[in-house]
């Protein structure tokens, strides 16, 4: 039977660079279902350029006046904040998570937040020195993967191999090739890290999806695979589930109205929760590989399935043809498909039309 799937609701940055706010956002999440609610924790001053252009889909919903650098500086959240975002978590009893988009962010929040796992997220699946980083910690990986191609996925796990597996060469590409390809460096992989397909572009449109990539991925490495969802609505993630997805994430926002890069492209507390429950049916609903009758099915074999019946009246001792026999629903007697093993057979007492046959 399907396992559980962990839902993540993506924060992110929709607390705006409040606190109130992104304490909110965590009492919604936990009331709408999500087994995680997922920040984001970076330094503006090492996450870019003062110069960095907006993304397309920012300059759309924050507008031309600012740049991305002071956009991102604006969505900070304090350490203070984070502790204080954690502890709320915890006395709600959802877990929290948040993406690190910079080596400093990450040893906090292994060293200060006791996060369980780290989330890589797209953008940084090429930031060799943060995956090395976030392996050596020694836990558990979600790597997203939108706008990869299979080969740079390979990279990327090949570097997490290598600080999983702490081997004696420095670190290098060569190094992290033979990380891979060890027995050492694939269990790790196997045991610690879960693949994210996504399309990075806020909304996702509908045929850029592609969640047969999932597939694909969990058939190259051998790694459980989720999906991180930027689509509009809640169709996708749920199809992502059906298809067998473990992990989803899904922006989640107090009001897609409210300014800020992310919003327009979230799901607000009551389409999360409908998603969730969504999520949790088709779980339900997903079952063995085995096909099998369900408990509650096979009361019904008797009343649906037809069996076999005299189509005229028949007298002890007449044959049994094709003319006085035929088929239709009267609860339990011998099965259509031994129809032709009863031609020529003799009747042993009287019929009457209707009448189910007997051996």
């Amino acid at each position: 039977m399907a396992g559980k799937t962990l839902i993540i609701a993506e924060a992110g940055v929709n607390h705006n660079g409040s606190l109130n706010m992104a304490l909110q956002l965590v009492e919604q999440a936990h009331e709408a279902g999500a087994d995680l609610v997922k920040f984001q924790t970076f330094k503006a001053d090492k996450l870019l350029t003062k110069q960095t252009e907006k993304a397309a889909y920012q300059k759309v919903t924050t507008g031309h006046q600012e740049t991305q650098y002071e956009m991102i500086k604006r969505l900070e959240l304090s350490e203070a904040d984070h502790l204080v975002i954690r502890d709320h978590c915890r006395r709600l009893g959802i877990g929290f998570l948040s993406t690190p988009f910079d080596i400093e962010s990450l040893h906090f929040l292994v060293e200060q937040c006791d996060i369980d796992c780290i989330k890589i997220p797209s953008g940084e699946i090429t930031n060799a020195p943060l995956l090395l980083a976030a392996a050596q910690t020694g836990k558990p990986i979600i790597l997203s993967t939108g706008m990869s191609i299979l080969g740079e996925v390979e990279r990327a796990l090949s570097v997490i191999a290598y600080g999983y597996t702490s081997p004696s060469m420095p670190p290098g590409l060569a190094s992290f090739e033979c990380a891979y390809a060890s027995r050492a460096g694939q269990e790790s992989l196997s045991k610690n890290v879960t693949l994210l397909h996504c399309t990075t572009e806020y909304p996702a449109p509908l045929d850029e999806v592609n969640l047969r990539a999932m597939d694909t991925m969990g058939a190259a490495f051998g790694l459980c695979v989720g999906y991180s969802d930027h689509t509009k609505g809640i169709t996708i993630p749920i199809a992502a589930v059906a298809r067998g997805a473990v992990v989803i994430e899904k922006h989640f926002t107090l009001d897609r109205t409210l300014p800020g890069p992310d919003h327009a492209s979230s799901l607000e507390p009551h389409e999360f929760k409908a998603m969730v429950e969504a999520i949790r049916d088709v779980e339900r609903s997903l079952g063995y590989l085995v096909k099998l009758p369900g408990v509650k099915e096979m009361a019904n074999r008797a009343v649906v399935r037809k069996c076999i019946v005299a189509s005229r009246p028949i007298k002890r001792g007449e044959p049994f043809t094709a003319d006085n026999l035929t088929v239709k629903r009267a609860g339990a007697g011998i099965s259509p498909m031994e129809f032709w093993e009863l031609i020529g057979q003799v009747a042993d007492r009287d019929y009457e039309p209707d009448q189910v046959i007997e051996r």
